[in-house]
């Protein structure tokens, strides 16, 4: 299972998650704010779970590159 957690308030947008994996961010067209694709909210954290062990590589390279540090990733 791998853990996708997005802290979406914090975002500035500089869309460096999108580019690195694209399968689970995009950018919102409405506040230019990324969102996490198939995300659940709860608090003001977008929590994805997914079995698929192959989106954990491409998720940490986007939480390395994120300049705010809003994205955490792991994998059980």
């Amino acid at each position: 299972m791998v853990i996708v957690t997005l802290q979406r308030a914090k975002c500035i947008g500089c869309n460096y998650c999108v580019e690195l994996a694209p399968s689970q961010f995009q950018m919102s067209k409405k506040d230019g704010k990324s969102v996490l694709l198939q995300g659940v909210e709860k608090k003001g954290f977008f929590t994805l779970k997914s079995p698929d062990h192959s989106i954990f590589e491409r998720n940490i390279k986007a939480k390395e590159a994120c300049p705010v540090k809003i994205i955490s990733v792991k994998e059980i």
